[in-house]
């Protein structure tokens, strides 16, 4: 039998690189640009909300927190602008503020395919459930300064520095209730599903069922007597 010295534990550094990494993985594919994250992590007392754009994710289950996101308007723009940009959209058709509201909302949608990807790590990797509510997007003056409470008994917070393919900056600040994950024997984490199989295999042909044989005289006689 194993001691508990060999057991692996995941704390709150572990749960903070897993949502930096779907931070990085969802914009990088998303805006087709490279998105990094510092290798150095700040330990902070509060989240809080900063100009210019700000975002904010409460999530709640196997464990509760908080994430905040605050976006400078050039990282905004240049999230927006790319993402759209990919799937088609012309040029002309952006909006040219970080203050409208079409930027608020793509980048609320971004932010809500970001929380689904880590609530879905979290439920494979760490085999536990969390939900998440509609991520929030403010458009925030620069003397406002806003404070969300997520009722945590022994909070812990974290902020960490993000660049988009133009070196813009923004940053993630995390805030969970103080927790370890402890490793009571080994398993394979379940692999991630890929929308696009999952969708070909929806749509792909059916081969129908060959229809019955025939009745034979003897099955119908044996029918009608009630056998």
């Amino acid at each position: 039998m194993s001691s508990s010295n060999d057991r692996v534990v995941y704390s709150t550094e572990h749960v903070l690189t897993s949502l930096c990494n779907s931070v990085t993985r969802v914009l990088t594919v998303a805006t087709q640009s490279q998105i990094q994250y510092s290798a150095m992590v700040q330990r902070i007392t509060k989240t809080c909300l900063r100009p210019d754009i700000g975002c904010f994710v409460l999530f709640d289950g196997g464990f509760s927190g908080l994430m905040v996101i605050n976006f400078s308007a050039q990282a905004a723009m240049e999230l927006y602008s790319s993402y759209l940009l990919s799937m088609g959209m012309s040029k002309d058709e952006l909006a040219r503020s970080y203050t409208a509201d079409e930027v608020s909302n793509v980048m609320g949608e971004l932010m809500n395919q970001v929380a689904g990807d880590f609530t879905s790590k979290v439920r494979r990797e760490l085999q536990t459930h969390i939900t998440q509510n509609q991520p929030k997007m403010l458009v925030l003056n620069k003397q406002v300064m806003l404070s969300v409470d997520a009722n945590l008994d022994q909070p812990e917070a974290r902020r960490v520095t993000f660049y988009t393919g133009n070196n813009n900056i923004f940053y993630l600040e995390l805030a969970i209730d103080r927790t370890e994950f402890i490793k009571l024997y080994d398993f394979e984490p379940q692999a991630r599903a890929n929308p696009d199989e999952v969708m070909a295999e929806a749509n792909a042909p059916r081969e129908l069922a060959p229809p019955p044989p025939p009745d034979s005289d003897t099955d119908e006689l044996l029918r009608s007597l009630g056998m």
